[in-house]
């Protein structure tokens, strides 16, 4: 049992966070007097040693708090009410009856023998007398049915498990959008602080809205231009992702720039990369994997702690004849260039009816269409693999095959192409990467389903970490595999280039067969915190596929 999730910045797990973690409201005064009751801290603000929060004391908590009637019925049941114990006989088939999945394979998985009965009921059997007469008691069984053997998910996928020397095209890329705001896309308040959290939950993409700071030391400022947020110093972002980039996973970080700086301040930008990131940061392409056309993307095991950044780039001639000058001084910005970059940031306002949620949008909605493209050279050499072009069509990425650009894509758009070209959106992804950004009229900063977008293989589907939604919760769920180091591999049909894929047929994988999942709710706890009638109560189960590409059942 894993109880890391409770521990807090400071290596210590707060009172009020077990509390919540169980219920609110009456329920937690009930949880500090069970915590007193085990010889824990048992105050609102206090905190508990790591150390003295054994899963011992975790357990008997829980079961003060959580008492497992449904088990307690399942006992009696096997039991047949006449022993406070199951013998040998009842145990294994109860292994075999109710345990096992009968579609398993009985060689590779043959059934449950007396030997490994005994080894289960040693194992989680506390009661010596019951344990050395082969005997498992109602704790034994909940132990056992609470343990690791009996986990939801596999445990060894939740370490890294997959090939990641495939090309970074070949991956589901954990993905954020405006990163730096806490909370609505209009009006809403920027925050360095998001850049660490979003960072150390395994995200690898972050996006940087960067533009012309004000004042006299004009530092460069990340927000949701003119959309009334506040702004953050684009070099405290800088050093926050320098700080937490890589102590999640190893694995490379996309910096994503929405850039609406004049060449003075793209300048800054540049340099406080160089010396903030410093070795972290990707300045030239990898030997093994040129800039050229038709040579694939290098994959995530060779840019370990590496720093990408997605920036527009100038052509190559031009970077290069303008970075030489550059660097022999000679490099002159005109005086009009600030308002040229600024006039090259388009904006439109637009007023959605109503919300893609059902939630009324009282202010407008600002879209920016484009980043300035008037690129500073320094800035345009360290962007290397992550290269954004403006989408012309399928047809053209194809003719071109430059595996290190990369298209944005709303989500309206995004949806439209799935519509229309949905085997089309699949093969590009299999050579290059995209992104998908949320839908301009979510001012309440609501996310769409990934699932659809990651059904065609876009790797960067990009969402709003700051809302815990439905779909965001998915995400969580989703890269929490893989050793939640932020990069998943798609299912080989969605990479190979001799396989075809449509997300929306019947029957989209050839010699794929379906399988079909039916699920039994026993008991629920904590349904609601008021006193209702239970004809209220209603539960909606909703499974959806997260490990691979499948529709949802209710």
């Amino acid at each position: 049992m894993r109880l890391g999730f409770l521990v807090d910045a400071r290596g210590k797990v707060p009172v009020k966070v077990v509390a919540r973690t169980f219920a609110s409201g009456k329920t937690e005064k009930l949880v500090y007097q069970c915590l007193s009751d085990l010889e824990l801290p048992g105050g609102k603000n206090d905190v508990i040693e790591p150390e003295a929060f054994t899963f011992d004391k975790f357990y008997a908590l829980y079961h003060k708090i959580c008492p497992r009637n449904d088990i307690e019925e399942l006992f009696r049941t096997i039991t047949q009410g006449k022993a406070d114990y199951m013998n040998l006989e009842q145990f294994i088939n109860f292994l075999n009856e109710k345990q096992r999945d009968p579609r398993l394979n009985e060689i590779l998985y043959p059934h449950y023998d007396a030997k490994r009965a005994s080894e289960i009921i040693a194992t989680y059997e506390q009661d010596e007398a019951a344990n050395a007469a082969n005997r498992l008691t109602k704790d034994g069984l909940i132990r056992y049915l609470m343990s690791d053997e009996n986990a939801p998910v596999f445990l060894d996928r939740l370490d890294i498990y997959m090939d990641m020397d495939q090309p970074l095209c070949a991956y589901y890329i954990n993905s954020s959008h405006n990163t730096y705001l806490s909370g609505r896309q209009f009006g809403g308040k920027s925050s360095v602080e998001m850049y660490r959290q979003v960072l150390l939950a395994g995200c690898r993409c972050v996006e940087l809205d960067c533009w012309d700071g004000r004042g006299e030391d004009e530092e460069p400022i990340i927000t949701h231009g003119r959309a009334m947020c506040t702004d953050i110093l684009f070099k405290d972002v800088i050093y926050a992702i320098r700080d937490t980039a890589f102590v999640t996973s190893d694995y490379p970080v996309i910096l994503s720039f929405e850039n609406h700086c004049c060449k003075t301040q793209q300048y800054k930008l540049a340099k406080y990369c160089d010396e903030i990131l410093g070795d972290l940061l990707l300045r030239e392409p990898l030997e093994d994997f040129a800039l050229e056309p038709g040579i694939p993307l290098p994959p995530p095991s060779a840019l370990k702690r590496k720093i990408l950044i997605k920036n527009k780039r100038l052509k190559p001639e031009v970077e290069k004849q303008e970075l030489e000058l550059f660097r022999q001084g000679e490099f002159v910005i005109d005086d009009e260039e600030r308002e040229d970059a600024s006039a090259s940031a388009d904006v439109t306002i637009e007023t959605p009816a109503a919300d893609p949620t059902g939630e009324d949008i009282v202010a407008p909605v600002i879209q920016y269409t484009g980043s300035t493209t008037n690129v500073h050279p320094w800035l345009s050499s360290m962007v290397n693999y992550a290269q954004p072009v403006k989408f012309q069509s399928f047809d053209y990425a194809e003719e071109r095959n430059i595996h290190h650009n990369m298209s944005s894509f709303s989500e309206p758009a995004g949806l439209n192409y799935l519509k229309c070209q949905a085997i089309e959106f699949v093969n590009y992804n299999k050579r290059q990467m995209s992104r998908i950004y949320p839908s301009g009229a979510r001012a309440n900063s609501s996310n769409y389903m990934p699932q659809v977008f990651w059904n065609a293989g876009c790797q960067m589907v990009s969402l709003n970490f700051q809302t815990s939604d439905l779909p965001m919760q998915l995400n969580q769920g989703k890269f929490e595999y893989n050793g939640n180091c932020g990069y998943l591999l798609k299912p080989d049909f969605m990479r190979r280039h001799d396989r075809t894929f449509d997300p929306f047929a019947e029957s989209p994988v050839d010699g794929v067969i379906a399988a079909q999942c039916s699920v039994q709710v026993i008991a629920g706890q904590f349904l609601s915190d008021k006193k209702v009638s239970i004809v209220l109560q209603t539960v909606k189960i909703e499974i959806k596929s997260v490990g691979f590409v499948g529709r949802h059942v209710r």
